[in-house]
């Protein structure tokens, strides 16, 4: 009896070096992975922390002795900017431009996906690579052709052109996109609902479209962001101060060999604002729409 002890006493002495040796792994191993995780945050962020911060800088600290926090924090570099630089008139185009752009791509691309998906017509392989084939040509062949094209219909240099144009790059994208969002939604539901008395189009805004919203919200974002953040159509489309976009009335602040830091960061200070609260707010949203499109139908 008393050796059946000792030889229990022996493996219980044996196996606590062993479980203190893996919770020790454990803990190395999860503040190696937060050591990581911080890094990665400080790395995205330091960008936005040095935008703002430089913002929120005087002249003299910019250029001759900078510091990752301004001795004196002044508003002067967003009052040049507001007043001065009247940047509220870009900022609203933007917001024109981009929410226009949005709604009429996401209503027209979920159509033309839901076709592409329920349905069975001539061709409709061949739709699908011009689709995507659309989307996939670079932009700046296409500078000379459309800046033609809008001069001829009178839509040069003012926003209905530039909405027009951007509709031609995000409905390629955002039909493709919903395609796989659409797949998800099983058949047999819209079946059922044509049964109780709904028609086709009566399926499609009650049920599909209902069922798509995490994606159709993830393709909306990035059409808006999209819109939002581009800056070489613009350039070439547009030429009145009174139509310039945020993005392009940033690049016109560049007037000299000397770049006026304060109020080029305070603009995209004031640019990224939408951004950041349309980001927060779908954030959910935007999780569920990306792992919503990997399903199969």
């Amino acid at each position: 009896m008393a050796a059946i002890t000792t030889g229990t006493d022996a493996a219980a002495t044996r196996a606590q070096p062993r479980g203190g040796s893996i919770r020790r792994n454990l803990l190395v191993s999860r503040i190696l992975t937060y050591i990581a995780l911080g890094g990665a945050v400080l790395l995205i962020l330091f960008p936005v922390y040095w935008m703002l911060i430089t913002s929120l800088k005087l002249p003299r600290e910019i250029y001759r002795m900078p510091s990752l926090w301004p001795q004196v924090f002044t508003l002067e570099n967003y009052r040049i900017l507001l007043q001065d630089k009247e940047f509220l008139l870009p900022i609203r185009n933007s917001m024109i431009v981009a929410f226009a752009v949005t709604i009429i791509s996401v209503l027209i691309s979920s159509f033309a996906a839901y076709s592409m998906v329920r349905f069975r017509y001539r061709f409709k392989g061949l739709i699908g690579r011009l689709i995507l084939f659309a989307y996939l040509t670079p932009t700046s062949l296409l500078f000379i052709p459309l800046s033609i094209l809008m001069a001829q219909l009178g839509l040069g240099n003012s926003l209905h052109g530039l909405i027009l144009v951007y509709l031609c790059f995000s409905l390629p994208l955002s039909t493709w996109l919903l395609q796989g969002y659409f797949r998800g939604v099983p058949r047999e539901l819209e079946e059922q609902g044509m049964i109780d008395g709904l028609t086709r189009f009566g399926a499609l805004l009650r049920i599909v479209l209902p069922l798509s919203a995490p994606g159709i919200a993830a393709v909306s974002i990035f059409t808006f962001t999209h819109a939002w953040n581009e800056l070489l159509l613009a350039l070439v489309l547009t030429t009145s101060e009174s139509v310039r976009t945020a993005p392009l009335a940033l690049n016109y602040l560049i007037t000299s060999d000397v770049l006026p830091w304060g109020p080029l960061m305070a603009g995209a200070t004031l640019s990224s604002v939408p951004l950041m609260i349309l980001y927060f707010i779908a954030q959910r949203f935007m999780v569920q729409g990306m792992t919503a499109g990997s399903v199969k139908g």
